[in-house]
């Protein structure tokens, strides 16, 4: 598989076969194309949870909200959550795409069919799957930034060196300005504006725990797109 528009006019062997040019190719169980849009992966996942989902309504016994509520956590949601840091789209319509299996899904609910999807969400205690998907993404650079994971943060971020005081915590990341649109999607793009943003102090990077519990506190509703 090329990445780009441009394509090597060699052709590539292994041993002595020819390899194929593919347009898509699965890694790590994540769907990758040429444009790197992750269109495929968010239509292949959709559509593996919209069929477990429906699974659950039609094999469930109980109709108890709690215990079907429990079962999409547990058998729906890994399936769109899993690697989101990698293909977690940009463009409104694949993000309203995800959230259709749980709108769907909890719209099935004893109850709950003529109740507003955020009052359902309320009611059941859960957060809309964008804004989980970006916690996952601030977890993740915090991993990464103080080298919690196997990954050196200068090929990701590059840290501020910013002399003049700013409001706000001193990790914040420098950012490029890209004219493609289709860098907007990708992890080290998407994140640092919500990173530098955060409303955080120093004593908050203290440790990974403080970390996931600064950022499950504070209201990040001014960083996600999806309208109720």
């Amino acid at each position: 598989m090329y990445v780009g528009n441009t394509r090597c006019n060699e052709n590539l062997f292994l041993n002595v076969n020819m390899l194929p040019v593919v347009d898509r190719v699965k890694d790590l169980g994540i769907v990758m194309d040429s444009h790197l849009t992750f269109t495929h992966h968010i239509d292949q996942i959709v559509a593996r949870a919209f069929t477990r989902a429906n699974l659950i309504h039609k094999c469930f016994v109980s109709r108890d909200t709690a215990t079907l509520t429990r079962a999409f956590i547990v058998y729906v949601r890994p399936l769109l959550e899993y690697g989101s840091p990698v293909w977690s789209p940009h463009h409104s319509g694949k993000i309203i795409q995800i959230e259709n299996v749980q709108r769907r899904f909890t719209k099935r609910l004893p109850g709950l069919k003529n109740v507003k999807y955020k009052e359902r969400l309320e009611q059941l205690r859960l957060e809309t799957l964008e804004m989980r998907r970006l916690r996952q993404d601030l977890i993740f650079s915090y991993k990464v930034i103080f080298g919690l994971v196997n990954y050196a943060c200068n090929d990701l971020f590059t840290l501020s060196n910013a002399t003049i005081p700013t409001r706000g915590h001193a990790f914040k990341l420098y950012q490029q300005y890209s004219r493609v649109d289709s860098r907007k999607q990708f992890f080290a793009e998407r994140i640092i504006h919500t990173w530098n943003s955060l409303p955080a102090k120093n004593e908050h990077f203290n440790s990974l725990a403080t970390f996931k519990s600064f950022i499950k506190s504070v209201n990040l509703s001014n960083f996600v797109s999806l309208g109720f």
